[in-house]
């Protein structure tokens, strides 16, 4: 790590929330400055790689800053009065919880405007697209690092709109019906959302989510809490997204773009489950309590509707859309996320954190292997896949063959992987949940959790069955293996799942003070 000064480390923290919208703006002008392509469209999309890239060489120097022997304490802070009179504040700063999600944030979109550079999406002007791209990246790294409840439902919202157009504009078959179905779902939720944002700073006299963190909750009546963490929670759960509340994510992914959908299960996802552990649980820890058992339970339901989904798409004869069956897996993974955040344990929260990472790392790569092989095979629909590649994949194109199979081994959780670790820990947690939570029903959640994981290996190896083995007498067209600007964009996505699942210590050393603090009582 390298010693870097705290207004240094302010500055790169503002910059990297508000560079995103400076280089949107610019995006639309004229000619971006100083990049110059063969075409007007090169050029925007090279300022797109341009400015993704220097905001994540930022994040990187942000975490290399950090002082790793004090995760839970909160650096990099600016805290500036916005609106006095309703005590509204421009409060950044990061801990071991959001530096995470930051630096996961600010790779994948980098590998996304990279990935856009060399293979651009069909539709409207490549200015808006970029524009959007940065906007959605700006409300996104925001949502990490604010500390005010009214700046974080700003940033919360913020991303709504550019996701909205990048389905609608730039994505496949039924994109419209897609990007309605999932702006309705998400400014419903967000409307509960702010009436339990405002009841929380109108009792408590504050805003700030720091204060609010260490008060916990003691400024707050038992039926203030209840009632915050049932409004605050269904926005949560809407973006996370929660069974029964997921309905719009399938459609949605379908229909996106290939960067649209890897943005939207690597980061937009991790907004809601962030706000669970961020907000809901140091701050108003009576009532997440109350609700603990049923969110759980909703948990373990849809890690099983997701994984018995994915196995009715995954079999053979049925019309299995390879996106969609994805889409369904992000519900059940994410369910081990909520059941995690359920226990109120150390063990438990540091698991659904973990989980959070993994999932963006794994599901990231997968959405990018299937836009891949939608660009050779032009459908993502199983059975023409595996009429297309002869079912063959490991040997038409070998290494896209191995990366599919990599990608499906580590979301169904391979010891050794990325995808192992929340998971198990998630169970671990539920064996033993926090004080007053009833401890048989929370070991029923853990073995249908685990059930859940043995759905989970069977839905996926049956996909790399379909698509990468056996066939390969069937005369079929070649077709062309991973390419240079693939292997960049999805080489250190691989790596870092590798990498989080031989060593899990790098990223639980940054959680685990910082959840031990939350939940003893806030950031002191």
């Amino acid at each position: 790590m390298i010693d870097i000064s705290e207004s240094v480390m302010q500055f790169l923290l503002a910059f990297v929330v508000v560079g995103p919208l400076l280089g949107a703006v610019a995006a639309l002008l004229p000619a971006p400055p100083g990049l110059k392509g063969k075409s007007p469209e090169q050029a925007v999309l090279r300022h797109g790689v341009t400015v993704t890239g220097v905001l994540l060489i930022a994040a990187i120097v942000l975490a290399l800053g950090f002082d790793h022997d004090h995760p839970s304490r909160m650096q990099a802070t600016t805290d500036i009065s916005w609106i006095p009179a309703l005590d509204v504040r421009i409060h950044l700063g990061i801990d071991g919880i959001s530096l995470p999600l930051l630096v996961l944030t600010a790779l994948l979109t980098f590998l996304c405007a990279l990935y856009s550079y060399f293979n651009p999406p069909s539709g409207p002007s490549p200015k808006a697209f970029v524009a959007l791209l940065l906007l959605l990246e700006s409300g996104t790294l925001a949502t990490f690092a604010v500390l005010d409840l009214l700046l974080f439902f700003l940033a919360f919202e913020t991303v709504l709109i550019p996701m909205y157009f990048l389905i609608a504009r730039w994505g496949g078959e039924g994109r419209t019906r897609a990007a309605w179905k999932f702006i309705l779902f998400t400014l419903l939720g967000s409307v509960v959302m702010l009436l339990g944002l405002l009841l929380i700073g109108i009792k408590a006299g504050t805003f700030d989510m720091v204060a609010l963190a260490t008060d916990n909750g003691r400024s707050l009546t038992a039926s203030v809490q209840v009632i915050a963490v049932l409004a605050i929670g269904v926005g949560l759960a809407v973006k996370t997204p929660m069974w029964p509340l997921h309905s719009w994510l399938p459609d949605a992914h379908t229909a996106a773009p290939t960067v649209g959908s890897v943005l939207l299960a690597g980061v937009l996802l991790k907004m809601g489950t962030y706000g669970f552990v961020r907000i809901l649980l140091p701050i108003a820890p009576h009532g997440l309590h109350t609700f603990a058992p049923y969110l759980a339970a909703f948990a373990v339901v849809g890690i099983v509707y997701g994984s018995l989904a994915c196995l009715a798409l995954a079999r053979q004869g049925a019309k299995g859309d390879l996106k969609r069956l994805i889409a369904y897996s992000s519900v059940g993974h994410m369910g081990f996320v909520l059941l995690g955040i359920a226990t109120m344990t150390p063990t438990g929260v540091n698991g659904a954190l973990f989980a959070n990472i993994a999932h963006g790392l794994i599901t990231g790569l997968l959405f990018f292997l299937v836009g891949g092989l939608k660009d050779r095979t032009g459908s993502t629909d199983l059975d023409t896949l595996a009429e297309r590649t002869g079912a063959a994949l490991y040997g038409r194109a070998p290494r896209l063959g191995g990366l599919l199979a990599f990608g499906a081994v580590a979301s169904l959780g391979l010891p050794g992987l990325a995808g192992f670790w929340g998971e198990m820990l998630a169970l671990f947690g539920s064996f033993d949940p926090a004080a007053g939570l009833s401890r048989p029903a929370f070991l029923t959640f853990m073995a249908i959790g685990a059930f859940g994981t043995l759905l989970t290996a069977a839905y996926m190896l049956v996909v790399v069955r379909r698509v990468c083995m056996g066939g390969a007498d069937r005369e079929v067209p070649k077709l062309p293996d991973v390419r240079g600007y693939e292997f960049a964009a999805w080489t250190p996505l691989v790596a870092l799942t590798v990498l989080a699942g031989l060593w899990p210590r790098a990223l639980l050393g940054l959680t685990d003070p910082a959840v031990q603090q939350l939940l003893a009582g806030g950031n002191r």
